[in-house]
């Protein structure tokens, strides 16, 4: 047991639990800009790392009855068969990881993206709600098919760099149902579709070669208890102050590893 990794274990398993996101978003920049891991090593592991977290915390979402599980199937549609895909390429072309220095270009990318969408978050609300009620009945068939599409291209993005299942999904529910679910809904929902994604792309990067069993044991000392705390007081913090506070450790985090 590393007594640094396990207090950051602790650290994103409260916000993974507080808001959905922050279990990629978090755990592979902090792996490998704080403790030196190697950018294969740490996706691979930190997807082990959110795949358990989140199963914890999808269970507390779910006793609390907050999880929409249509949209949780329609996101796996996509998500699930995308990084089964993405595995198997990345096993055939790439010798199970990609080069380093683009996975952490591409890891830091997708941070700033994810930055990005967890700031205008809050903005693109009325106007699809604006959109939907022009659509009216038509609405119902594209929301189907913009989530099993917003469930692919999140497939993808989380196995190769373990960044999107929460914020990515989050903002894209936020958008397709407007009307539908609230704020706490999404969150659990968001959370219940993560598990099995990560959990897929976890067990591939593990036949893959990309996993560090005793890092993520000090990991998930810290983050059970982490991811359960953040749960239970979801919905009674001020989600706008939180929100900010994660995307501004995004942008550093993500200016830094495209910098590195």
């Amino acid at each position: 047991m590393n007594l640094g990794y396990s207090t950051a274990g602790a650290f994103v398993g409260f916000l993974v639990g507080l808001t959905g996101v922050g279990g990629g978003s978090l755990m592979a920049p902090i792996l490998i800009l704080f403790f030196g891991f190697t950018p294969a090593v740490a996706v691979g592991t930190d997807l082990w790392f959110a795949a358990i977290t989140k199963a914890v915390g999808g269970g507390i979402h779910h006793k609390l009855g907050s999880p929409d599980w249509a949209i949780v199937r329609r996101l796996a549609l996509g998500s699930i068969p995308a990084a089964v895909a993405t595995l198997i390429w990345l096993g055939l072309f790439h010798d199970g990881r990609m080069e380093s220095a683009l996975l952490v270009t591409l890891l830091g990318s997708a941070l700033l993206l994810v930055a990005v969408l967890m700031i205008i978050k809050p903005r693109v609300t009325a106007p699809m709600r604006k959109f939907r009620d022009r659509m009216g009945p038509n609405m119902r068939g594209r929301q189907v098919a913009a989530t099993v599409v917003g469930g692919l291209v999140v497939g993808v993005l989380v196995t190769l760099t373990s960044v999107g299942a929460g914020a990515l999904v989050a903002v894209l529910l936020a958008m397709v149902y407007p009307l539908r679910l609230s704020a706490k809904t999404i969150v659990g929902t968001d959370i219940i579709h993560a598990v099995p994604l990560t959990l897929v792309a976890a067990v591939g990067h593990s036949w893959l070669g990309n996993v560090d069993l005793w890092l993520l044991v000090s990991l998930l000392i810290g983050s059970v208890p982490g991811i359960i705390g953040g749960s239970l007081v979801a919905g009674r913090v001020n989600e706008t102050l939180v929100r900010m506070a994660l995307a501004g450790m995004l942008v550093v985090s993500g200016v830094k590893m495209i910098a590195s």
